[in-house]
């Protein structure tokens, strides 16, 4: 299998947790990510990240201002098959070879999956890392509110329950069943679909 380092410099406000990042020549899983404005001083970011090789835990202050160098390694495409537990298993769609992962390993993307959904798979010497998610996905309400009548998009927002266990808020307008878009860095809804 081929090695592709593929290294992408991003604002540290655009941290996510699950992403694979260079930090002082290791690979780094983000684990959680914070921002934080004091009432004094410049806004910034406490990351809180596990080493890829070695396992340790590092929390690291960045700056908001500040660029991290994002991995993205060997991505291959790969069909989302099933969930067992807490392990995610994909297939490769030109080798037919399966791989799993953890929801640690995942991250919040485990909030976007839907079987047999086709999704980018980050690697590093053949072991996956990460996903690629789309920008938005379109998911199911699950569960919500009665909507209001003559509710307008601009009244208060309610919880929905999304088809992958996601929590969004929504406008009072959407009902048990509709399609909602949802913004996949920032977990929050675009749209009706």
């Amino acid at each position: 299998m081929r090695r592709i380092v593929v290294m992408e410099s991003i604002q540290a406000t655009r941290l996510r947790k699950g992403m694979l990042v260079k930090h002082n020549d290791d690979l780094y899983r983000v684990m959680d990510v914070t921002h934080l404005t004091p009432g004094k001083g410049k806004a910034f970011v406490q990351s809180r990240m596990r080493n890829v090789k070695a396992g340790t835990l590092l929390d690291h202050k960045f700056r908001s201002a500040e660029f991290v160098e994002r991995a993205a390694l060997d991505d291959r495409e790969m069909q989302f098959t099933y969930r067992d537990g807490d392990a995610f298993h994909f297939m490769d769609l030109e080798t037919y070879e399966q791989v799993e992962m953890t929801a640690d390993t995942l991250g919040d993307s485990v909030h976007y999956l839907l079987p047999e959904a086709t999704i980018r798979v980050s690697l590093y010497e053949g072991e996956p890392m990460g996903l690629d998610l789309p920008t938005t996905v379109e998911l199911t309400v699950q569960e919500t509110a009665p909507a209001i009548k003559g509710a307008t998009a601009n009244a208060q927002l309610k919880p929905a329950t999304l088809e992958t266990g996601l929590v969004v808020q929504v406008p009072p307008f959407i009902s048990n069943g509709d399609r909602v878009r949802v913004n996949t860095e920032t977990g929050e809804y675009q749209s009706r679909a």
